[in-house]
């Protein structure tokens, strides 16, 4: 059975579209699944993460990872479902034409809003095309400060576009960073603390969408 595909997109930049990629697909391994990165972002913020992972394990980082340009990610992501439970694509903050594959060979698309008014509007793009491509979403909140009132306010303005939004939230904590930057997921800087939690619900919400 060929894998399944989770694309995370946003058009505006610094949504947390690497930190969401990073960290589901390291939870997901960690629960036995065979997982594949595609970074689509010529930045290439997740490969740099990918190559600090592999001189950590030396060279054995638990996750297959590819590239790939817009006209490439069908190729790319028909050969990784072969062999992998699930393929996540990081893709670049940007609406356009470039965008349509990785939502086209998704199974479901992330898309992620900082606690911003910014990070809300610019999800009306993105929103019509994935309906002009019959794509099932799922809005996360990301960067969730504590006790924020316009965390409310965001909060009420996603349920009202008509976007499903995840219960999981995640919050908005050093160590996700921290961890990035040592080439782990959140959660293998402790797998009691809260990013582990906030991670884990947020993919037993995902999984439940992919089934």
């Amino acid at each position: 059975m060929a894998g399944r595909v989770l694309t995370i997109a946003q058009q505006k930049g610094g949504s947390g579209k690497t930190t969401l990629a990073i960290n589901l697909s390291v939870h997901f391994a960690a629960q036995g699944q065979r997982v594949a990165l595609l970074d689509t972002d010529p930045q290439g913020s997740l490969g740099r993460w990918f190559m600090t992972r592999r001189e950590r394990t030396d060279g054995e980082a638990g996750l297959e990872f590819g590239t790939a340009s817009a006209w490439g990610v069908s190729y790319e992501c028909e050969k990784l479902r072969r062999d992998h439970d699930l393929v996540v694509i990081d893709t670049p903050p940007k609406i356009d034409a470039d965008l349509r594959p990785a939502l086209r060979e998704a199974n479901l698309v992330l898309i992620p809003v900082a606690t911003s008014q910014v990070d809300l509007w610019a999800i009306d793009s993105l929103s019509d095309l994935m309906r002009r491509e019959h794509r099932d979403a799922l809005v996360v909140m990301n960067r969730v400060p504590p006790r924020a009132r316009l965390t409310a306010e965001i909060t009420r303005d996603i349920d009202a576009s008509g976007l499903d939004r995840a219960a999981a939230t995640l919050g908005n904590r050093v160590s996700y960073a921290e961890a990035m930057g040592r080439g782990l997921g959140a959660a293998e800087l402790s797998r009691s603390g809260r990013a582990a939690q906030e991670v884990a619900a947020l993919c037993e919400e995902v999984a439940a969408r992919l089934d």
